[in-house]
């Protein structure tokens, strides 16, 4: 295949999956609905913390999709819709105006409705090891993903109404999950405000979005504590670059998408602010990053040290760290290609959407919403917005279809 035929499949995929998911009305299961099953209500014995628990993730982890089965809905999910909307303002040509609005009317509708803040949570319960978080609860993953979706649409199209509402978000998060622990822990609450155990992902999402928010508005009450919970977690990174989830015994792993996050996030804030200060954690992290998440192959790998499952939300993530971060190393554009290029020959599906995961004996090739199919059009159309922006004479779509040539080495198993 030559090097214009790479890029028309590309273009085609995007094309091909934005369809899918708009016939689909933005609405699909996801790996977490399980507590969305209507035989929960019919039979409450079974509605309690072990129960909750086991079904969640029976069911994410099955390969069979046994959710109509057990009556659990489709639905349309806040963090799904925000991803939508920010897939189509990076490449706006993929969909219309008329497309990007209805999305953003979208989020009006699905905000938390027993908030007065603009706030938002998933479309289905959640059971934590310790507490249930109700469908619909606004969290800080949630109203980041959101919030950030509107300020990239009040940037474009200088939407006050867009602005008004992602500034209510962060106030949401300073007023009502913000938290410090004298004079030594500063975090976000998260899932709910009641629960104080830093999560560095959690942190860097909320404080890069409080600095974007500072930036538009001058407000010292934005910066402050984004600069606190930062610096609290940039702190918490480890000697090789890594951060764990979070610091409780039961958060020590080190994951793909969570570490994206946390480079993201900081980049933002350096962006937002223009700053150095993180700049050494930064180039940690992303030198971590580069040298344990991607197998020579191209498939990216969901933990540091080992390679199944391969997740589509980590091939997505790894798509978009890769072109956030390609001023730090030549090669990121042809491996986020290489990335691509793999999750297209093993997880694609020509009915127009990814696959969830593949394991070491096994595909489980259900079309996830939010986890799959959001995030890898926004992936997509990072890769088509972000390529060839700094290649001098060559045009985008020619540096585009030179890195989509794969590489010799690459191999189509695993």
């Amino acid at each position: 295949m030559n090097d214009q035929a790479h890029l028309a499949e590309v273009e085609s995929t995007a094309r091909k999956l934005l369809a899918y998911c708009q016939t689909n009305n933005w609405a699909g299961y996801d790996p977490y609905d399980a507590l969305n099953c209507r035989l929960l209500t019919a039979l409450p014995l079974l509605d309690s913390r072990i129960p909750r628990l086991v079904l969640t993730q029976t069911l994410k982890r099955s390969p069979i999709n046994v959710r109509r089965l057990l009556q659990i809905p489709k639905t349309q999910n806040p963090k799904g819709i925000a991803l939508f909307l920010a897939a189509l303002l990076k490449s706006p040509e993929l969909g219309s105006g008329e497309l990007i609005g209805s999305l953003m009317e979208r989020l009006v509708l699905l905000r938390s409705p027993e908030s007065r803040y603009w706030c938002w949570g998933y479309s289905f319960p959640w059971q934590t090891r310790t507490i249930i978080v109700p469908r619909g609860a606004p969290n800080l993953v949630c109203t980041t993903f959101v919030a950030n979706a509107l300020v990239d649409l009040y940037e474009q199209r200088h939407d006050e109404q867009c602005l008004t509402m992602a500034l209510s978000a962060g106030e949401y998060l300073i007023n009502e999950l913000f938290w410090t622990r004298g004079s030594d822990v500063a975090s976000f609450s998260y899932p709910l405000a009641a629960i104080r155990e830093p999560i560095h992902n959690a942190n860097f999402l909320a404080a890069a979005l409080l600095c974007r928010l500072y930036k538009h508005t001058g407000e010292e009450r934005f910066l402050k504590p984004a600069l606190c919970v930062a610096r609290y977690s940039a702190g918490k990174q480890s000697a090789d670059g890594s951060w764990a989830y979070g610091e409780a015994q039961t958060n020590q792993w080190i994951d793909n998408f969570h570490t994206g996050y946390n480079l993201g996030a900081l980049r933002c804030m350096s962006e937002s602010l223009g700053t150095s200060e993180f700049d050494v954690a930064i180039r940690r992290g992303f030198e971590f990053y580069r040298n344990h998440f991607f197998r020579e192959d191209g498939a990216a790998r969901y933990f540091h040290n080992r390679t199944y499952p391969v997740d589509i939300h980590c091939t997505a993530q790894s798509i978009i760290t890769l072109m956030q971060f390609k001023d730090l190393d030549p090669g990121n554009v042809q491996l986020a290609y290489s990335v691509l290029r793999w999750a297209i020959d093993h997880m694609w599906d020509n009915r127009g959407f990814f696959y969830y995961r593949i394991l070491r004996t096994s595909t489980i090739r259900i079309p996830y919403m939010r986890w799959s199919q959001a995030w890898m059009l926004l992936a997509i159309a990072t890769l088509l917005h972000d390529s060839g922006v700094t290649h001098g004479s060559s045009s985008p779509r020619e540096h585009l279809a030179r890195q989509l040539t794969p590489a010799p080495c690459v191999s189509k198993h695993l």
